[in-house]
């Protein structure tokens, strides 16, 4: 049984995940979810066939509870522990970072990054970070863990991966190609999608501010809001009607 491979974060041991490759075969992903990461050994992520991609995303959502860890600021290769290179790169659905081997060993990328790079998830608007700014404040970066005060940053002033959400119009679709001539699955509701994902935002922003002015909570910024792993939640409720 191959060894697996140490997480270029927390140094852990990552899980595999195998899925159908592209033309034949099986790919084999090396996921860790306390860290929210996967490592892409060379040309990976282009080999997973769509049912691949689509499993790992309901991977992702069962394993949402798991205690989530920042990144630090140094990550290694687990191939040959060299120091990794942040990135970036465009899609249709913006800009995305990821964490490059200079010895062209693979990348290791948040599963947010991938989901943008995969079109479930987009960027957001200058204008709806604004309205958001105006109900929650501070949000979790998708990427690495860190805090983002929407009132003044646009991005992650860590990381620097721009503020995203689960696309609702994207996720339908993929899904409606998981099973060969399967029925189609039911129509999402952007609208309804994105007021399910505000409406938790703003409970649990209420309940820390309420446990913040009653001493029970020491800081607001230390568990914000996820707005990638909360529009899973979303999403995969209305899937369940």
């Amino acid at each position: 049984m191959e060894t697996p491979i140490a997480c270029a974060c927390c140094n852990t041991p990552m899980q595999t995940f195998r899925c159908q490759h592209k033309v034949d075969g099986e790919v084999a992903l090396d996921l860790c979810f306390g860290c929210q990461s996967i490592w892409f050994d060379q040309f990976e992520s282009l080999q997973m066939a769509p049912s691949g991609i689509l499993e790992l995303f309901r991977l992702i959502h069962e394993h949402n509870t798991t205690p989530r860890h920042a990144w630090g600021s140094t990550l290694k290769c687990p191939r040959c522990e060299d120091r990794l290179v942040q990135s970036f790169d465009l899609c249709k659905n913006g800009k995305f970072t990821y964490y490059r081997c200079t010895q062209q060993h693979g990348r290791f990328t948040a599963f947010s990054a991938l989901m943008v790079e995969k079109g479930f998830v987009r960027q957001l608007t200058v204008q709806e970070i604004e309205a958001l700014a105006k109900q929650v404040q501070v949000v979790r970066c998708s990427s690495c863990g860190a805090p983002v005060d929407i009132r003044t940053q646009s991005a992650c002033g860590y990381c620097h991966a721009p503020i995203t959400i689960l696309d609702p119009n994207a996720v339908e679709k993929a899904l409606g190609q998981l099973v060969e001539g399967a029925k189609p699955p039911k129509p999402l509701d952007p609208n309804i999608v994105a007021d399910m994902l505000l409406d938790h935002a703003r409970q649990k922003w209420g309940a820390q501010l309420t446990l913040a002015k009653t001493g029970q909570w020491s800081s607001l910024d230390d568990n914000p809001v996820d707005l990638v792993t909360s529009g899973l939640a979303a999403i995969r409720a209305l899937l369940k009607r």
